[in-house]
């Protein structure tokens, strides 16, 4: 290294090649003033979603939902179904993914609500609406009206199971 003014140089060139390059190579955000023009939406992960599957998104998010009051009195307009989920159940876990993995397929006119039974997360409210349709052992479906009358209870399966029973 005969001339320190050259590693010097070299050294600068590419301190500014590989930070015009990061830059270049960083996903322009538009400004929020910008999203509200356009009928684009960007979401926590990057992707660019349009308002119309942006509000599908949403709405088939709206369709399998963990029990409170509040979902459950929400949900009166529609078909109602209790899933009575326990989190050590081996077969509840699996069925828990299969529906969210399916819940585009689940109508728009029904709502699956996840009841925790008998597991660490119940609180006394589910434990009362177990005992209210007289539900004995988690993976339990209980279709109910506007009113909270039973109209079908059956045991085990996933979407398809969901999809055959619902009245």
């Amino acid at each position: 290294m005969k001339n320190p003014l050259i590693v010097v140089v070299v050294i600068a060139i590419l301190f500014i090649v590989g930070v015009s390059i990061f830059t270049l190579s960083q996903k322009p955000r538009p400004d929020s003033d910008s999203q509200i023009e356009t009928d684009e939406m960007i979401m926590d992960d990057g992707t660019i979603m349009d308002k119309d599957e942006h509000q599908t998104m949403m709405s088939d998010q709206n369709r399998y939902v963990v029990y409170s009051k509040k979902t459950l009195a929400k949900a009166s307009d529609k078909r109602r179904v209790l899933y009575f989920y326990a989190n050590w159940c081996p077969i509840c876990r699996p069925a828990d993914a299969n529906f969210k993995e399916n819940v585009g397929r689940i109508p728009q006119d029904l709502v699956l609500i996840r009841v925790n039974y008998n597991d660490s997360d119940t609180d006394q409210e589910e434990k009362d609406l177990a005992q209210k349709y007289g539900i004995t052992y988690q993976h339990t479906f209980v279709q109910i009206d506007a009113k909270g009358n039973k109209i079908s209870v059956w045991n085990g399966g996933q979407i398809n199971e969901l999809l055959n029973n619902i009245k």
